[in-house]
C-alpha cells in the first residue's frame, strides 16, 4: 500500500512538448513570411509633393545614375526588359510596376523604361520618389 506522502504530492508538469510546439510554430511563421528585399543601389530619388505610399507587392525596376536598368536584382538591357516583365506579369497580370530611378538619371532612360513596362502589358506603372510614388496612368491609385 502506498504511503500518504506519495499519494498526495503534486505531480510534476512536463512543459517540454509545449516548448517544442512553440518553436515549431516560430520556425513555420519565420519561413512562411515574405520579406521585401530592396536592392542595394545608392539612388538619390527625386521628391514630389503629390506622391502617395507605394505597395510592397509591386514589381520593381531600378535605374542607377549611369542608366543601368535592374530587374529581379539583375542588370538587363532595355530591349530585354519588356520580355522579363511580360514573363513576370503572366503569373499576376494586375500587378503594378514601380520604377525606382536616381534623380540624376537621364529622362530619356526613364521614359524608355516606362514605355517598355507599358508595352509589356502593365496596367499601372509608377515612379518612386522620396515620399512614395507618382502614378503615370492618370487614374486614381487604389490600394
Amino acid at each position: 500500500m502506498r504511503s500518504w506522502r506519495t499519494r498526495h504530492q503534486p505531480e510534476e508538469l512536463n512543459i517540454t512538448p509545449l516548448i517544442d510546439i512553440v518553436f515549431i510554430l516560430l520556425i513555420f511563421f519565420a519561413v512562411s513570411t515574405t520579406f521585401v528585399k530592396e536592392m542595394e543601389l545608392e539612388l538619390e530619388r527625386p521628391s514630389a509633393r503629390s506622391s502617395s505610399t507605394a505597395t510592397s507587392q509591386s514589381l520593381r525596376v531600378y535605374i542607377d545614375r549611369e542608366g543601368t536598368i535592374y530587374f529581379d536584382e539583375q542588370a538587363v538591357r532595355p530591349w530585354m526588359l519588356q520580355s522579363r516583365i511580360r514573363e513576370a506579369l503572366a503569373f499576376s497580370p494586375k500587378q503594378s510596376i514601380l520604377v525606382i530611378a536616381d534623380g540624376l538619371t537621364p529622362t530619356e532612360n526613364l521614359i524608355e523604361v516606362v514605355d517598355q513596362c507599358k508595352l509589356a502589358g502593365a496596367a499601372e506603372v509608377a515612379v518612386a520618389t522620396r515620399a512614395g510614388f507618382l502614378s503615370l496612368s492618370g487614374e486614381p491609385v487604389t490600394r
